[in-house]
This record gives structure tokens, C-alpha cells and sequence, in this order.
């Protein structure tokens, strides 16, 4: 009797899992997928950002160092 049991039990556990997720499981996943991928773009722009930014400010630097050592090396034409 307990081989007959396991059997149906395993059959029915076969059952249950080649059912699949219902639709409204599918939605879920689907949504959560979904802001997943809204989430890492926004990772993604916000580095490019910062990226942007760094490169933007050590050129000023890199401007402002060349002012002033051009400011340092004129002499007055007096």
C-alpha cells in the first residue's frame, strides 16, 4: 500500500509542476522583470552621468592650471 501512495503522490506532485505558473504568477513575474530593468538603466545613466561630470570638471581644471601658468610665465613688456 505505501508503494501505491508514493506513486500517487509523486504523480501528483508531476502534475502540479507541468502546470506551469498561473497568469496572474506570469503578470507578476513579468512586472518585476520589468522594474528590474527600469532600475538598472537608471544605475546606468546615473554612472554615465557621474562619468560626464568628472571628465567635465578635469577639463576646467586642466584650463584653470594652464590660465594660471600662462598668468605665471608673461613678463610684463614694460
Amino acid at each position: 500500500m505505501k508503494k501505491v501512495l508514493t506513486l500517487v503522490m509523486v504523480a501528483s506532485m508531476f502534475s502540479l509542476v507541468a502546470c506551469g505558473p498561473t497568469p496572474e504568477e506570469q503578470a507578476a513575474a513579468a512586472a518585476e522583470d520589468q522594474k528590474i530593468a527600469d532600475d538598472l538603466i537608471k544605475v546606468e545613466e546615473t554612472v554615465q552621468e557621474e562619468q560626464v561630470a568628472e571628465v567635465e570638471e578635469e577639463a576646467t581644471t586642466e584650463e584653470a592650471t594652464e590660465e594660471a601658468t600662462e598668468e605665471a610665465t608673461e613678463t610684463p613688456a614694460e
